[in-house]
């Protein structure tokens, strides 16, 4: 991680656990067996998603963070793209979502308890397919959010509850502004490419979501 991440993590007042290392250890990988997603500790259901999805083995970054992001830690990880980020931290925040998933269709049962935040269209769109993919064995509601189409679909999908919310950050403020959700229940906050966020200007737009979200939630910051 660079100074442009830990300003990140500033600006997100987390107190950062635990940072990832995903330099590959040549010595280490040839004395120790890759360990399974079952090793992980993953509910069933999660296995099933990834069987589902055709991946048998772990990534560098996932074998670090889900057991780290399980335990209800603060991360901050870094790794270059295809390797399996997103569900590095994806396939845990499902984990610890599971106690909540409920099949009522009672919106009062699906308040906003995960908030990711990505920079562009194209990456919440990528991380939101993530989150569809693992979670489809568990009865949890996820939506994407983003600019540059009509607010009304996004309203309606709101309203109707949604344990999970990917979303750029100046959309989400529209939604703010529009009342159409609501932050009370949030327990795990996602920063997902944080660098760019910052090279993009997003800084005073993250700054005013983190000061409506509670004090006491779990901070991920991935670049």
């Amino acid at each position: 991680m660079n100074a442009t991440t830990d300003s990140i993590a500033h600006s997100a007042d987390a107190a950062l656990d635990t940072t990832l290392d995903t330099t590959p250890d040549a010595t280490l990988a040839a004395v120790l067996p890759a360990p399974t997603f079952d090793q992980l500790g993953l509910l069933p259901e999660l296995l099933r998603a990834i069987t589902d999805a055709g991946y048998t083995t772990p990534t560098p970054i996932q074998i670090q963070a889900i057991p780290i992001i399980m335990s209800g830690k603060d991360v901050m990880g870094g790794a270059q793209t295809g390797t399996g980020k997103t569900a590095g931290f994806t396939l845990p925040l499902l984990q610890r979502l599971a106690r909540y998933a409920s099949s009522s269709p009672s919106p009062a049962r699906h308040p906003v308890r995960a908030l990711i935040l990505a920079p562009t269209r194209e990456l919440a769109m990528q991380v939101h397919q993530s989150v569809v993919t693992y979670s489809k064995h568990l009865p949890l509601r996820s939506v994407c959010i983003y600019g540059g189409v009509d607010i009304r679909p996004q309203i309606a999908e709101l309203r109707e509850g949604r344990e999970i919310v990917v979303a750029t950050p100046g959309r989400l403020l529209d939604h703010v502004q529009q009342k159409s959700v609501s932050f009370n229940a949030v327990e795990v906050l996602v920063l997902d490419e944080a660098d760019r966020m910052l090279d993009m200007g997003f800084i005073p737009d993250i700054k005013r979501i983190l000061a409506m979200l509670p004090k006491e939630r779990q901070s991920l910051l991935f670049s």
